[in-house]
């Protein structure tokens, strides 16, 4: 009769001939297997990336294009740090006669390199923008015969969408009594000036990536002709609005990212002055069913919505699924 104990022997002894489970081997095939089956995160996640916004021009300056702004989503590698650059937006001008500052770029470098272009600054009077690769197009100077906005920039990667869109000028080639072009915002063209008329700023474009619809990248208005040529208003998603007094200064909203700022003002004031635009931003978000980053640096904000997890990027910094 064959014993229990040698069923036992038997078995144990086809297993060590195999080499399965020889002490050293057992372990480094688990060790292996579960290391690789250690991660729990996700494979691939959603993003929204936003450029900063562009400064107006002064004296019957155009409007400042909003960032370009990158919709879609991307493969990622667990155990794999990938950085984010969040664009700051242009500088305020404060001086006559001069162009405005173009915003900065916004980076997610993922598997793909997503790469939102800041805004361009607007013209100042009389004159073209001239900066290019940028993202939405600043506005055309008033005050001149025949002006044009500036052309967007913003390709859209593999597996995304880029947003955005051209400035406003002046076409019709009357020479007085017009305001600046408006700023084109990330979903639609900045207004053209007209007779005794300013250009407003192009709409951004809405996302809920961040759990709740938002407006990002508006664009900024067309300064005005004092007394002739009403300021342009800034488009929805943070676009400053124009100026229409001599030294206004054009602000933005603060609740919204990517927005141009406004052009200043025509006339002969000692000094004009264009306000600061706002930051881009750059937001992450995958099912919460999945584990949550293993770092960041940054200091992103965290947050659950619609079960999804979201990291929210307004300064630059790194994540690490």
């Amino acid at each position: 009769m064959f014993k229990i104990s040698n069923w036992f022997k038997l078995i144990l002894c086809i297993v060590l001939s195999s080499g399965v489970a020889t002490a050293g081997n057992f372990g480094q095939m688990n060790f292996a297997y579960w290391k690789k089956a250690a991660y729990l995160g996700p494979t691939s996640v959603n993003y929204l990336v936003v450029a900063g916004g562009a400064s107006g021009g002064t004296n019957w300056g155009g409007g400042g294009g909003g960032g370009g702004v990158v919709i879609g989503s991307v493969s990622v590698v667990g155990g794999t740090s990938y950085s984010i650059t969040v664009g700051s937006g242009g500088a305020a001008i404060v001086n006559n006669f001069v162009q405005g500052n173009n915003g900065n770029n916004s980076v997610f470098s993922a598997s793909t390199v997503i790469t939102a272009y800041g805004g361009q600054g607007g013209a100042t009077g009389d004159n073209n923008p001239t900066n290019t690769s940028s993202g939405s197009g600043g506005g055309g100077g008033g005050d001149a015969y025949t002006v044009s906005g500036g052309s967007a920039y913003q390709p859209s990667p593999s597996g995304g969408t880029g947003y955005a869109n051209n400035g406003g000028g002046w076409p019709n080639g009357f020479y007085q009594y017009h305001g600046g072009g408006g700023g084109g915002g990330a979903g639609a063209v900045g207004g053209d000036a007209g007779y005794n008329t300013s250009g407003n700023g192009g709409d951004g474009i809405s996302s809920s990536i961040s759990g709740s619809s938002q407006t990002y990248s508006g664009g900024g208005g067309g300064g005005g002709y004092p007394s002739r040529a009403p300021a342009g208003s800034g488009g929805a998603g943070g676009g400053g609005a124009g100026g229409g007094a001599y030294d206004s200064e054009q602000g933005y909203n603060a609740t919204y990212y990517g927005g141009g700022g406004g052009g200043a003002a025509g006339g002969n004031p000692a000094i004009e002055t264009t306000g600061a635009v706002y930051q881009g931003i750059v937001i992450i978000s995958y099912p919460s069913s999945y584990a949550a980053a293993s770092s960041t640096t940054g200091s992103p904000t965290i947050t659950t919505s619609g079960g999804n997890r979201i990291y929210t990027f307004t300064g630059t910094g790194s994540i690490t699924f």
